[in-house]
């Protein structure tokens, strides 16, 4: 009998930074509102920038439109919250027409604790051929409360 003992790697570390996509490059995207000092750009590199907040509350749109078709493995997606406790909900969808109907890839629901869940990591393995848009919409508060959106980080590859 032959034994090895294989440690098994977390997740997150699985996906080497070389096979996420360069997005600045390859994208133009189009954001419902920023807040300045937080600009959409910071959740692409994945090099713990400030993340993005959007500068108004309520339900907040980033779409990714791609410069050509483009196919998708995996999708990485973290949100943070450190402040306040809240249910955010947020849709992804693609879809191969730029102005075309969205087909949905994930619809999901998370609750914020200050004092225990202030992070969502979420990353889907996908087979998405044609990918001209990519869009993230967030409900940043389910209650309607006084919440304003945010993303930490955004991959593809």
């Amino acid at each position: 009998m032959r034994k090895r003992i294989v440690r098994q790697a977390a997740q997150s570390e699985s996906v080497s930074a070389e096979s996420w996509l360069n997005l600045e490059q390859i994208v133009t995207v189009e954001v419902t509102s920023e807040d300045p000092d937080f600009p959409i750009e910071s959740v692409f590199t994945g090099s713990n920038g400030p993340g993005w907040r959007a500068l108004e509350n309520g339900k907040q749109q980033i779409r990714l439109i791609f410069d050509q078709a483009i196919s998708l493995s995996r999708i990485r997606l973290e949100f943070l919250e450190t402040k306040l406790e809240r249910t955010h909900e947020f849709t992804l969808g693609w879809s191969s027409v730029h102005g075309g109907p969205l087909k949905e890839i994930v619809r999901q629901q998370w609750n914020f604790s200050p004092a225990g869940s202030t992070r969502e990591v979420e990353e889907y393995q996908t087979r998405l051929d044609g990918v001209v848009v990519l869009e993230l919409t967030i409900q940043p508060d389910l209650e309607d409360g006084d919440a304003r959106a945010t993303l930490a980080e955004w991959r593809i590859a």
